[in-house]
């Protein structure tokens, strides 16, 4: 068992963050001495790492103690995704010292490679293997087999307005490589619920500002918040050019401009497109 002193010095912690962990019951002790001190034991120390894992991406410690109190929670698989997720922070850093080193050599361009058939292909049996096993029996019921369902989406995929969309895809995570990487090695489905949720809470935020200037601080503050959640969900670098298809979203796509505005209020579509296209206006 360990003290609270000693778990603060072996994570680099501060004391007063442990107390507050316990306060709160996100990480209370494993046992309390006679004398009132926390003790805390491997398994604690564990949870610890756990916890420190998740606030390294910015997670609410309220949605980060859901997670670990899900009793569904599986470790080894949340450990993968949170070891996948450091991993791609770690080579987007790394682009970004190539990018500055491409820029200082006069570099300008960067060079986007359509995907090519094998690329899809490798898409969409990471998307059939990461799927439930209730998904794969539905999307096999629905299309005569899974070897149809997978045909099915190489058709899709194949088309050219598809090429397209993934041609921006490569532009807003930067690169062939890492839009590769995200697509057959998704987020945890409980990590991915979680950062959902906050996504929906920030675009509500936004949604209840209707009517306040586009151009005023709290409003850019909230379209702020709204990008750094976007970024960490969908795992992008070129967030203004996913935000600003977004904003063309909200006004040119007649269903969703038709469901945002039934459930929000009329109006709604066109404030936030507004918004988007306030926040990054040069």
């Amino acid at each position: 068992m360990r003290t609270v002193k000693e778990i603060s010095k072996l994570t680099g912690i501060s004391v007063r963050t442990l107390h507050y962990y316990h306060e709160i019951g996100l990480l209370p002790p494993t046992a309390v001495s006679e004398a009132g001190y926390r003790l805390y034991d491997d398994k604690a120390l564990e949870t610890l790492q756990q916890i420190l894992f998740f606030r390294e991406f910015d997670m609410p410690l309220k949605e980060i103690g859901a997670i670990l109190g899900n009793p569904d929670f599986d470790r080894d698989k949340i450990l993968r995704s949170q070891k996948r997720m450091l991993e791609m922070k770690r080579e987007r850093l790394n682009q970004m010292i190539s990018n500055i080193d491409g820029i200082l050599k006069g570099e300008k361009e960067m060079d986007f490679t359509v995907f090519s058939t094998e690329d899809i292909e490798e898409i969409c049996k990471a998307a059939l293997a990461n799927m439930s096993e209730e998904q794969q029996e539905l999307a096999a019921e629905q299309y005569g087999g899974r070897e149809n369902y997978e045909k099915r989406l190489m058709e899709l995929m194949s088309t050219e307005q598809a090429q397209k969309n993934m041609e921006k895809m490569v532009e807003w995570y930067g690169d062939k490589e890492t839009c590769m990487d995200v697509a057959t090695h998704p987020l945890s489905e409980q990590v991915t619920a979680a950062y959902g949720k906050r996504f929906d809470a920030v675009q509500k935020k936004l949604m209840g500002k209707k009517g306040t200037d586009v151009n005023s601080f709290e409003v850019k503050e909230i379209v702020g918040e709204y990008e750094f959640v976007a970024k960490q969900f969908f795992r992008l670098k070129n967030m203004e050019g996913f935000m600003l298809e977004m904003a063309k979203d909200y006004r040119n796509n007649q269903a969703l401009r038709e469901y945002v505005d039934r459930t929000e209020g009329e109006g709604t579509a066109d404030y936030l497109a507004d918004a988007l296209e306030a926040f990054y206006k040069k």
